[in-house]
């Protein structure tokens, strides 16, 4: 026998077909001001942007993609892209050869640099203009939440 499912109430359906045009929608909105100021992603520029963060801009691939919420295929076929723009390199992990390294290239790190104010002044506009500074801190703990169990969740936990 089935049990009978547990409806979302109206006040939580409003919320998650609002969610679902903040997940979709947002992107989407991104990649178009990429797309028409740099020629690039939303993707792209975050995986750019993670290298560019890190003190070597130096990270294992498999990291990159996990910190990206990519699948490592996919990271591997843009970095084949970036490397043939002069963006990054690759190479084995010095130690542990079973890894690769991506390191952004001083053209990659001008590459982010020169998209970057345009991009934050999008994502400004879209998420945090509209919010006080107490419904940022509400909206970054809820979240924060979500995303957890969403992480523990791909990670077959």
């Amino acid at each position: 026998m089935t049990a009978t499912p547990q409806w979302l109430d109206d006040e939580q359906q409003k919320l998650w077909q609002d969610l679902r045009t903040v997940v979709i929608a947002l992107p989407t909105l991104l990649d178009r001001q990429l797309q028409r100021d740099e020629g690039i992603s939303n993707f792209e520029y975050s995986v750019m942007a993670r290298l560019s963060m890190t003190e070597t801009h130096t990270m294992r691939l498999s990291d990159l993609a996990a910190q990206c919420d990519s699948t490592q295929p996919r990271l591997s076929k843009l970095m084949v892209r970036f490397e043939q723009q002069g963006w990054v390199t690759r190479c084995p992990d010095p130690d542990n050869g079973r890894y690769t390294l991506a390191t952004l290239t001083d053209a990659g790190l001008h590459k982010v640099e020169d998209s970057a104010p345009a991009h934050v002044e999008r994502v400004r506009q879209l998420v945090f203009d509209p919010l006080s500074a107490a419904q940022q801190r509400h909206l970054g703990a809820a979240l924060s939440r979500i995303a957890a169990l969403v992480r523990e969740q791909l990670d077959g936990r």
